[in-house]
């Protein structure tokens, strides 16, 4: 945060989401492995898919995101809904640190507006976001998620909360922590590159991100039933 990076609102949202991983066994779950096959079928067959990285995504997975962008073929675009001055070239020099060598939404004199957007984060790169057919939206907060889902993206978010606006509204959540979620979807990619388009497209159509969620939901309550009870210490006398 001193450096830039990050925001302390990011903090607290990251803090936020921890206490879903606790719920969740900090582990990634078979729903979570489910829904990263689901998202890396979609952003192989993509025309123009793009990587939105934020401050958090930066500090917690810089080499894991630069290297499923390569994987991927996937460009990195940075935007931010805080857009303190030098937080841009802070984010940038950590990527470029862990090996980007693309890095989109860095010249703002080239930056277009998603109109349905209004915070900050409306404003992205031409070649990036604004091109793309598929977004993934890794720590991502729900208004954007349903202004690019309106202008008729198709939205693959990593986000901790099942319940989230970013996660009911994107085609395709990994409920997950993304330092575990990003690893996976590396392995995932090496996978499913060798299958041919017909067998991607088949992983896409037999998803059900609403049925997915409600897997996780289960998956909660359940961990939380199997939880041992401990028997109540009395604390006053």
């Amino acid at each position: 945060m001193k450096n830039l990076i990050v925001a302390e609102a990011g903090l607290i949202a990251h803090g936020r989401g921890e206490c879903f991983d606790y719920i969740l066994g900090e582990k990634t779950n078979k729903a979570a492995k489910a829904a990263i096959k689901a998202a890396i079928a979609m952003l192989l067959l993509a025309h123009s898919p793009i990587i939105s990285v934020n401050g958090n995504v930066a500090v917690l997975v810089p080499n894991q995101i630069v290297q499923l962008s390569y994987l991927l073929n996937a460009p990195l675009e940075i935007n931010l809904f805080y857009r303190k001055e030098g937080r841009i070239d802070a984010i940038r020099k950590v990527l470029e640190k862990a090996g980007a060598r693309q890095i989109l939404g860095i010249d703002e004199s080239k930056m277009v507006e998603i109109k349905e957007l209004s915070s900050n984060r409306r404003k992205v790169d031409p070649e990036g976001i604004k091109n793309a057919d598929v977004v993934l939206v890794p720590l991502e907060d729900g208004d954007r998620t349903e202004a690019l889902k309106r202008i008729g993206k198709k939205i693959i978010a990593i986000d901790l909360n099942p319940i989230s606006r970013t996660s009911l509204w994107a085609d395709i959540t990994i409920i997950d922590n993304i330092v575990r979620a990003i690893p996976e979807m590396i392995r995932a990619t090496k996978e499913l590159k060798q299958l041919e388009k017909k067998d991607l497209i088949k992983l896409i159509e037999k998803y059900n991100n609403t049925k997915n969620i409600k897997r996780t939901l289960d998956l909660i309550t359940k961990y939380i039933k199997n939880q041992k009870r401990k028997p109540f210490k009395k604390i006053y006398s």
